[in-house]
């Protein structure tokens, strides 16, 4: 079994402790109640900061929630990795640390280019349960190709953004894929498209996690992994968005 996601891949499942009756088993109600308390706690978290931006009006306000959201959010996440009975307590951190990042983001975006956050908001659920929906009632089951398709691809991704990263330190800007022409757009089109294929995977390794009777403590750390995805489908939504809207 593949995924793209880093959270969630096939290594996951190795080394894990033996489980003792089935109460001590995770279960698909069990990771939905936990996926929508991490959402929860996600919208308050931005809320928080989005109230406080247009309440200041004021980026300043705002600014260290957006770097001390993205840096912690990212800190978190790697120790949820690395120490998944920790995600019961890691997992809601995580949401939080995003949810204020999230937030204020949004917030100023919102206020250069009035409904963005709305459409990005309806795109990025209705993927999701549009894709839950196909892949419930069996129209889309991935297949290891497919799987190790958006695997590879995603990875290509993460080494083209890695790159980005590097050369923004030098004060170079990679050319064409993050400006608001054609090839820009086309980028961030795939970039979505690649991000809501790997909620089919995610939705795939749920699944495998419940008929494999894991602890009950992967039951956060799967909703964590999916939580992962969905943040990254929203701000690539937002980000081809907010391209088409300066163009």
């Amino acid at each position: 079994m593949r995924t793209a996601n880093p959270a969630l891949n096939a290594k996951t499942f190795e080394n894990l402790p033996a489980v003792v009756g089935m109460e001590e088993m995770m279960t698909l109600q069990g990771t939905v109640n936990k996926s929508a308390l991490l959402l929860g706690i996600v919208v308050a978290a931005a809320a928080y900061t989005w109230n406080l931006f247009f309440s200041s009006s004021d980026q300043a306000a705002v600014l260290p929630y957006v770097l001390g959201g993205a840096l912690g959010g990212f800190v978190v996440a790697l120790v949820t990795v690395f120490k998944k009975t920790w995600a019961p307590f890691t997992a809601p951190l995580y949401a939080a640390l995003e949810g204020l990042f999230l937030g204020a983001l949004s917030a100023m975006m919102e206020a250069e280019m009035p409904g963005i956050v709305l459409q990005a908001v309806s795109l990025t659920f209705g993927i999701f349960f549009s894709l839950l929906l196909a892949y419930r009632s069996g129209l889309i089951k991935p297949s290891e190709n497919f799987k190790l398709g958006v695997t590879a691809a995603t990875g290509g991704i993460a080494l083209v953004y890695l790159i980005t990263m590097g050369l923004g330190f030098f004060g170079i800007s990679m050319p064409f894929i993050h400006d608001n022409g054609l090839v820009g757009i086309g980028f961030s089109v795939f970039v979505v498209i690649l991000a809501s294929l790997n909620l089919v995977l995610d939705f795939d390794f749920i699944e495998s996690g419940v008929e494999r009777g894991v602890p009950k403590y992967m039951e956060w750390y799967a909703s964590f992994g999916l939580l992962v995805t969905l943040v990254w489908l929203y701000l690539e939504i937002l980000r081809l968005l907010s391209k088409l809207a300066r163009r």
